[in-house]
């Protein structure tokens, strides 16, 4: 009867579950938890196995550019960043505010590194993550766009909790692009967060775009909510390079 129980949990796909009460079963009879005590147990084992498979799910579905993690970030005054700073990010209240994220400094500084810390993190809390650079983000419109799919595609992007758009303003962007993104960002607003990287001071975003009108619409759906971190210091990748 044991077996069969732990047969039905493992069909019914209740993995944690099934390896909970498995554990039970390999203890001395006299040492088995009441009734009321196993089902809270095996309710809590089902519940935390979710959330780890759900938390493996999102990290690699969020294609992240580095496996970096909160803890690895280094904060200091030469950097312009905060241990504050960075903890108030870390209890992730501004992903269930819909705030965002802009982080800008020179290449190399850190802003990619920081940014894919935050949204490691993001997963770990369980919440879903996508991460782009303006590339990739570009060519997922134009793929989306060719084979008719651009509909669902926005809304995967509104499903999201955290979007991660890395490499901003590295590149010009179309007309077409620059309308994507203000859908992209009209859809999220105040409900989910963006997190920016860019070289380019967001004092100059509304040059940056060159259409007054799209830069106005898009930067009112950025700026007024959000978080700036703008990065100092020498480049990490040299001091990298010269320590190895």
């Amino acid at each position: 009867m044991k077996n069969a129980s732990l047969e039905s949990m493992k069909q019914m796909k209740l993995h944690g579950m099934a390896n909970a009460y498995q554990g039970v079963l390999g203890l001395p009879v006299n040492q088995h938890p009441e009734a009321h005590e196993m089902l809270a147990s095996l309710l809590d084992a089902e519940q935390q196995d979710r959330s780890h498979r759900r938390m493996l799910m999102y990290l690699r579905l969020s294609k992240l550019r580095y496996a970096a993690t909160i803890q690895d970030i280094h904060c200091s005054e030469n950097r312009n960043l905060k241990k504050e700073t960075l903890m108030m990010l870390a209890d992730s209240s501004y992903l269930t505010r819909g705030e965002n994220i802009l982080i800008t400094g020179a290449t190399g500084c850190g802003k990619s590194y920081l940014a894919c810390a935050l949204g490691n993190h993001a997963c770990v809390q369980g919440y879903r993550t996508l991460y782009f650079n303006m590339n990739r983000f570009t060519e997922q419109i134009a793929l989306a766009k060719a084979d008719g799919s651009l509909i669902k595609w926005l809304d995967r992007m509104k499903k999201a909790k955290l979007i991660i758009l890395d490499d901003f303003g590295l590149q010009p962007i179309t007309h077409a692009v620059k309308l994507i993104l203000l859908q992209v960002l009209e859809d999220r607003y105040e409900k989910t967060s963006t997190l920016i990287c860019s070289q380019i001071p967001v004092g100059k975003w509304h040059q940056y775009f060159d259409e007054p009108t799209i830069a106005d619409a898009i930067l009112d759906r950025l700026i007024p909510k959000a978080h700036r971190i703008e990065l100092k210091g020498k480049s990490l990748r040299k001091r990298s390079k010269h320590l190895s």
